[in-house]
């Protein structure tokens, strides 16, 4: 995209939602006025299911309360087409209330996450532009209507409050039980704000092919079955409601996997063929997305239906975060519950894909020979869908452990490990990466039995600062012998499986690998090092990392609720550290420049794992 065009009062005005008077002094272009073809809309999202906060009662409001698409774009290289969404430019019909607006912090949060998604290499929406409101206060010292919006959030003093192993409340406990206990109140205590912030507002313009949900085929599926008396009936075609629920999945096929699902289908018209194609490839990408948010220790926060896209691309970047210390239930979000927590994250995104499954059922029924015909298909895509996400998100893993992705000779190392970073306060991304130095430092094939040594590299022993190891606190003598026995197992395991000489089997699968690549490169890596380092992230967005950028970046005045004619404020608004963050997410995997190791690779601090707007949000 042309420097000149960004920075044009046309491109300024466009993605800040002005789409009628976008090209008003854009003049005349080969006879023609430049107007936008496009009407500005939202979706609504969902049945019944929220008719509670539906602003019509209903339950057809619930839906998009401030995102709103403008257009679309046809890419002529790549033929792909990509959908144009506002965050934040203003009250929808579904708004249920709220102003509609986006303040900088939360549009910095996004923009950069979406972006650093991406260059992970898991599928996401990504962010095209950010604008933001910046024309002052009024002579009375207040923000101009429009500029500024009030969001509660934390003060210095709102900080996590969890009692230590040596609390006499847990004196009944044993140790061992004492340090599970404290380890899931510090994963799940999180405070509420406890003050009000009036910040700039702010637009972005995110891009997708499509923005289609799950949520939305629920809907409509919702409203073609509301007059079916049970379930032993079969939906009648002939309804103007299932003709919607046909076109919606029509348009869902198109959007998302033309060439796949909908090409092949459409001119006869197969919507009972277009409907499996396009559940199978949901299957895949929704399984494939929540196992990569896992590979990298990324917690989405709120992934329920109206939060999934179907094609399995990431996207609401509001209640999400990297993970710091390892704890299954990791959440940022103070909604998240148990049942969004981290490892739980698979077992959502079936439960998305049961949904979407139940959703175009009344066409697969509708469209089969039978309704007992349907209902094994039903049982049997549950069945493969439960399947496929395991499969994914093992696979995720044994990559991360250096073993070939179907090696399941690695599955128990996973579980001895997981449990061993649980009882330890280990960091995800540190520990990874640090036990990819080890295989680096002493590869497979070297014969090196010196564990002390990799233990050492596991744990950043010459680092000068110590803040590159991966444990939070100093290891006790039980616990480093315990990590020392998991290294030798995962050392010996991995000598085993690339044998090639005894036909070990991460050696085995990489030469298939190869043979159907037809002896090209293009497509597996045999070395377990090098499958390591890309399946080991160096580089996150950890939370205080962006709340430093969008703090600098950031006007805001503080209201305290004890005190609220107390106004503090600041008047930093440099961005020269989101430039900074920009660059250093699109080489993830890499080791960066001496700068970038030295600020980013590294622990968080104490009060970074306990202060509310950084451990935890609303």
């Amino acid at each position: 995209m042309e420097y000149e065009n960004v920075h044009s009062d046309e491109f300024v005005k466009y993605f800040s939602g002005d789409v009628h008077t976008a090209f008003d002094d854009h003049g005349d272009v080969e006879g023609k006025d430049v107007k936008t073809w496009a009407t500005p809309y939202a979706l609504s999202i969902m049945g019944k299911r929220y008719t509670s906060n539906c602003p019509f009662g209903t339950g057809d409001g619930y839906g998009d309360g401030r995102a709103m698409s403008i257009g679309e774009v046809n890419n002529a290289d790549t033929t792909s087409r990509y959908e144009l969404q506002l965050k934040g430019a203003g009250p929808t019909p579904f708004c249920r209330g709220a102003d509609g607006r986006a303040v900088l912090r939360s549009s910095i949060r996004e923009f950069l996450a979406s972006e650093a998604m991406h260059y992970l290499g898991i599928s996401t929406t990504r962010a095209l532009s950010l604008i933001v409101s910046e024309d002052g206060d009024d002579e009375n010292g207040n923000g101009k209507a429009g500029n500024t919006s009030q969001r509660p959030w934390y003060s210095e003093q709102n900080q996590k409050n969890v009692p230590t192993v040596d609390d006499p409340r847990l004196e009944r406990y044993s140790p061992e039980q004492r340090k599970q206990i404290v380890a899931q109140l510090n994963a799940q205590t999180r405070n509420d704000p406890d003050v009000m912030v009036e910040e700039p507002n702010a637009i972005t313009c995110r891009v997708a092919p499509s923005f289609m949900r799950v949520g939305h085929i629920d809907l409509f599926s919702r409203r073609a079955t509301k007059n079916t008396l049970s379930e032993n009936e079969i939906p009648d075609k002939n309804t103007p409601e299932f003709k919607e629920l046909e076109d919606i999945i029509w348009h869902a096929c198109f959007r998302e996997f033309p060439s796949e699902c909908y090409e092949p289908f459409i001119d006869d018209n197969d919507i009972l063929s277009a409907s499996k194609c396009l559940l199978d490839h949901s299957l895949d990408g929704i399984a494939a997305m929540v196992a990569g948010w896992v590979r990298v220790g990324f917690a989405q926060g709120n992934f329920n239906g109206d939060n999934c896209l179907v094609a399995g691309r990431t996207m609401d970047y509001g209640p999400f975060g990297w993970m710091e210390e390892y704890h299954p239930l990791f959440a940022k979000w103070t909604g998240s519950g148990e049942h969004f927590g981290f490892l739980n994250q698979p077992n959502a995104g079936f439960a998305n894909y049961v949904m979407l499954l139940s959703s175009i059922m009344p066409i697969i029924e509708a469209y089969s020979p039978s309704l007992e015909e349907a209902r094994k298909y039903e049982t049997e895509m549950t069945e493969k869908g439960q399947q496929v996400f395991q499969d994914k998100l093992m696979q995720e893993l044994r990559s991360k452990l250096g073993f070939h992705p179907e090696d399941e000779s690695a599955d128990d190392l996973w579980q001895e490990v997981e449990v061993l970073m649980r009882e330890s306060k280990v960091d995800w991304t540190l520990f990874w990466r640090q036990l990819t130095y080890v295989e680096q430092e002493f590869p497979v094939g070297s014969g090196s039995k010196a564990y002390g040594e990799m233990f050492d590299v596991l744990n950043a022993s010459k680092s000068h600062d110590g803040l590159k190891s991966p444990f939070y606190e100093q290891l006790d003598t039980e616990s480093r012998s315990k990590f020392f026995s998991w290294i030798q197992q995962w050392r010996e395991t991995l000598e085993v499986s690339y044998d090639s000489e005894n036909y070990g089997s991460s050696a085995e699968l990489c030469q298939q690998d190869l043979s159907e690549a037809g002896g090209t490169d293009e497509k597996k890596i045999t070395s377990p090092a090098e499958r390591m380092r890309l399946a080991n992230p160096k580089y996150v967005l950890r939370e205080w990392i962006l709340v430093d950028a969008y703090t600098k970046a950031s006007t805001s005045s503080i209201r305290n609720p004890i005190f609220p004619m107390k106004k503090l404020k600041s008047e930093r608004g440099d961005e020269t550290m989101i430039h900074e963050l920009f660059n250093l997410i699109k080489n993830p995997y890499d080791e960066g420049t001496d700068e970038q190791d030295e600020k980013y690779y590294r622990r968080a601090s104490s009060e970074a794992l306990k202060k509310g707007g950084v451990a935890f949000m609303s």
